[in-house]
């Protein structure tokens, strides 16, 4: 399935012709491939587009980390992540990500909140993975919206936000302007349907093949 998305000129992207900007939402107890699954398929599928473009060319993809401040913060695993921008201070963004992992405190957070609907009303695409589609939900950007998140947290998505149709068995759920996936690896052919939506469906299969992924292409 190919959507082309608000506010993108898909021709232009297809060609090479504009840099797409990729922010990916970091807080303690993030799940760590939640994030670094997505940020290995964009900077992947960047440095593959390159190869067939003149030298000097602009990247296809840059993707930022952000969080409150850019204070180190550790990933669910213990491994320390330092931010390279704040949610105040970041360039324009045609992808928000929001990744998993613990998120209670992550939901009692207006700051992180406020962020995630902002970014509703101003990225070309919103995404989670796993249950970053709790904090998708919290923010108010899910309601009348299909969605999913990791299988063992359907239930507490349907409590927290009865408005969002929830789905059950599926890798991703693609509405349009907000896309959200299941648990943890999911996130990466999530992001894979990404390229392929934001550039093409060949550029994110030499993406798989250069990530040595088995990419689930369909829902």
């Amino acid at each position: 399935m190919h959507r082309t998305l608000p506010g993108i000129d898909n021709d232009d992207a297809a060609g090479g012709r504009i840099t797409m900007h990729v922010g990916i939402l970091l807080f303690d107890d993030v799940e760590l491939l939640d994030m670094a699954g997505p940020y290995e398929v964009f900077t992947t599928a960047s440095r593959v587009h390159a190869r067939t473009q003149a030298a000097g060319a602009d990247p296809l993809f840059t993707v930022t980390t952000l969080a409150r401040t850019t204070s180190p913060v550790r990933a669910r695993a213990g491994l320390q992540l330092t931010p390279d921008a704040t949610l105040a201070h970041h360039p324009a963004l045609d992808c928000a990500l929001v990744p998993g992992g613990v998120v209670n405190a992550e939901l009692r957070q207006p700051l992180t909140l406020g962020w995630i609907a902002a970014q509703r009303r101003t990225a070309r695409v919103v995404a989670s993975v796993c249950t970053g589609a709790l904090l998708l939900a919290e923010a108010g950007v899910l309601d009348g919206l299909a969605a999913t998140t990791h299988w063992e947290d359907l239930d507490e998505l349907r409590a927290l936000r009865p408005a969002v149709q929830v789905r059950e068995g599926v890798r991703w759920v693609d509405e349009g302007a907000v896309v959200t996936s299941a648990g943890i690896s999911a996130g990466i052919d999530m992001c894979l349907h990404l390229v392929a939506r934001l550039h093409s469906r060949d550029l994110a299969l030499r993406t798989a093949r250069q990530m040595d992924y088995d990419w689930k292409d369909t829902p």
